[in-house]
């Protein structure tokens, strides 16, 4: 967990699905801050009843935390300049940003692993450029087996790839595995 608040700090909390990614990211945005200086950006789209379920849980922890809300399913970069500069950000997540530059692409065409690692650049920049840490959630989708279609092939080398960006730069980097933390970085 932190101790010190760095100007423009970048954390990426990383694991399985389930694995405690969302918990540990909010503590750990939270003892960077008071309430009424966090700002939470949401990458999930609602695309069923199950999908909503799993958002009103996550709204629900938050609840009472004092967290401004933006969701932004495509252009993290503009998010996190609309944050207040000293506030602790949270993006959750990442995973999801990668199926939705997959799906709803303004440019069309199919993104690639070097498309997708120039986003993730821009992104980067704009959370060095804050004063306030930036804690990024992506889930690690390349431990399991390989899927047997084409599409989940490319959605997990992609985010692989943008893992691997994002991990690069950041200050920390921390895994989860059955709510335990490990830091890797």
């Amino acid at each position: 967990m932190p101790t010190a608040s760095l100007a423009g700090k970048i954390v990426l909390v990383t694991g399985g699905c389930r694995s405690g990614k969302s918990a540990f990211a909010l503590d750990y945005a939270e003892q960077e801050q008071p309430p009424g200086n966090r700002f939470f950006i949401a990458t999930c789209p609602v695309l069923d009843d199950e999908m909503r379920r799993r958002i009103d849980r996550h709204q629900a922890e938050r609840a009472g935390r004092g967290w401004a809300v933006r969701e932004e399913e495509v252009d993290l970069a503009a998010a996190l300049r609309a944050a207040p500069d000293d506030a602790a950000a949270l993006v959750d997540c990442l995973t999801l940003w990668v199926n939705n530059i997959m799906h709803h692409r303004p440019s069309g065409g199919d993104p690639g692993e070097d498309d997708l690692a120039a986003l993730a650049g821009t992104f980067l920049a704009a959370a060095r450029e804050r004063r306030g840490t930036t804690v990024f959630v992506a889930n690690e989708v390349g431990l399991g087996v390989v899927p047997e279609n084409a599409m989940a092939r490319r959605f997990r080398d992609l985010a692989g790839r943008v893992n691997q960006t994002v991990a690069q730069a950041a200050d920390e980097v921390y895994f989860m595995v059955a709510g335990l933390s490990m830091r890797m970085k």
